[in-house]
């Protein structure tokens, strides 16, 4: 997969090593998108915290980075996994005291269909520039009384688009799809792949939807 290239180039992966930006998702235009990968790299915060309290007993996270929401729900007792395409993300995720596999959402995975709480938190519902597909995918994976977290854009946006991992010092990655969505955009998308909206709720600036599966809606690949 394109994506899973991209985000194995040298800027996530130096990004993560140091723990320290900048590095950015730019477009074509040269709009830039900052990353906060300090943010990602420390403790988790109180948006975070918020998000920690509202998981199940066996938690997959989705693009899990470096790992600190695995860790600190892994600290607190709950059996947590999370994937990632990067090895560097998995490796540092490892280090800090999760449990990680190097594999993207598309593929076959641990236990599908069983997961308390799929976590897609930092933007991830921009993976593979179909959200539509990312929540069918979601459908499957999280059991019949599971639910989905995910984080939203703060601003009200419905965006695809092509984007590279951007250092902003020259080092680019390869071009791949992504996607944003606010609360309004994800919540309509949502309903339409299968999903009920359970709780909206913002903390520290940042905005998160609860989704549980709407139980008479078949899955689809």
């Amino acid at each position: 997969m394109v994506t899973t290239t991209a985000w194995r180039a040298d800027p996530y992966a130096d990004a993560l090593r140091t723990g320290r930006g900048p590095l950015f998702l730019r477009r074509d235009d040269g709009w830039l998108l900052p990353l906060e990968v300090e943010r990602w790299c420390e403790a988790p915060d109180s948006a975070d915290r918020s998000v920690l309290e509202r998981c199940g007993h066996r938690v997959l996270d989705i693009g899990c980075g470096p790992g600190r929401l695995v860790a600190a729900l892994a600290a607190d007792g709950r059996r947590a996994l999370g994937i990632d395409v990067s090895p560097e993300a998995v490796s540092r995720t490892e280090r800090v005291g999760g449990t990680a596999l190097c594999r993207s959402v598309f593929e076959p995975l641990p236990e599908e269909g069983r997961w308390d709480t799929a976590l897609l938190i930092d933007g991830n519902i921009g993976i593979g520039g179909d959200p539509a597909r990312l929540l069918r995918r979601l459908r499957r994976i999280v059991s019949r009384t599971g639910r989905l977290l995910a984080e939203c854009a703060p601003v009200d946006v419905d965006e695809r688009c092509e984007v590279r991992v951007d250092d902003g010092r020259g080092g680019r990655g390869e071009p791949f799809p992504w996607a944003r969505m606010g609360v309004r955009a994800l919540s309509f998308h949502a309903v339409d792949a299968g999903w009920t909206v359970s709780e909206s709720w913002t903390a520290a600036g940042r905005s998160f939807l609860s989704l549980v599966p709407q139980p008479s809606v078949p899955t689809r690949r």
